[in-house]
């Protein structure tokens, strides 16, 4: 059974999708089967893996869980699609805005992205989801059906404020709706080691949560290229595999496969 992971922040700009994306790569470069799949509208984890135009993808996640909803029949590798850097993706695209809203008046509906991903979880060895941008139905059907969420995080003060909002949804998941899900930790991501605000803010998050919660002690650092690599459509391995991002991700995704 695959172990399922959800990069999880209510908060936007914090790298979460290139997390995503560079951590699912590095899993494939150890020998991992991977599968992301985009819990986003948005469709920042399609665009980054290459699929530049989503809206004009005929079967996404929004397709699957209507399926699920509809208790229609359905393959379960409908609408996979798989990336020439080994990862498998279930894309998203607009049209999961609409499925979102749909969601919240039907009964037990938190549940319907755990029904696909019982389905499909002996395929793989890792599941990623790439969640929204905020608590809504989508984030909640991912923390439903995840065992870990990974939240990356800025070292700055309003996106370190942020999480404590994070971290109370998912405590009251896991009362209500999934007992095994666990915080894997917080990786701070844009990090800009040799600033002293940046140190102070990660003596901080220590003194906050380290207690409770995992710090990783990797850190993603802050550079041009990472920001590059999703508007290319590859992931940082292929666009600056010597470049120290790359070398961050690889060492964080081993601290990930230790704790799992």
């Amino acid at each position: 059974m695959a172990k399922i992971i959800a990069f999880a922040n209510q908060k936007g700009g914090v790298a979460k999708t290139t997390s995503t994306v560079n951590v699912g790569v590095a899993l494939v470069n150890r020998g991992y089967r991977v599968l992301i799949i985009d819990c986003d509208p948005q469709a920042s984890c399609t665009v980054a893996l290459g699929y530049q135009t989503p809206d004009e993808l005929e079967i996404t996640l929004s397709s699957i869980m209507e399926n699920i909803v509809n208790e229609n029949d359905f393959d379960i590798e409908d609408g996979i699609l798989h990336n020439n850097e080994g990862v498998d993706l279930l894309p998203a695209n607009i049209e999961l805005a609409g499925v979102e809203v749909s969601l919240i008046s039907i009964m037990g509906s938190e549940t319907t992205l755990k029904e696909y991903t019982d389905m499909i979880d002996e395929e793989y060895d890792f599941i990623l989801l790439d969640c929204s941008p905020n608590l809504g139905q989508l984030t909640i059907n991912a923390l439903s059906c995840c065992d870990y969420v990974i939240i990356p995080a800025q070292a700055a003060y309003l996106p370190a404020k942020g999480l404590e909002q994070l971290i109370k949804t998912i405590i009251r998941v896991k009362k209500k709706m999934n007992p095994k899900i666990e915080i894997l930790g917080i990786v701070l991501t844009m990090y800009q080691k040799n600033t002293n605000y940046a140190k102070e803010m990660l003596e901080s998050l220590n003194f906050v949560y380290g207690n409770n919660i995992r710090i990783f002690d990797t850190q993603i650092p802050l550079a041009v290229k990472a920001a590059e690599a999703p508007a290319l459509g590859v992931s940082i391995f292929v666009h600056d595999k010597r470049g120290k991002v790359a070398s961050a991700y690889d060492s964080f995704t081993e601290e990930v496969v230790a704790h799992v």
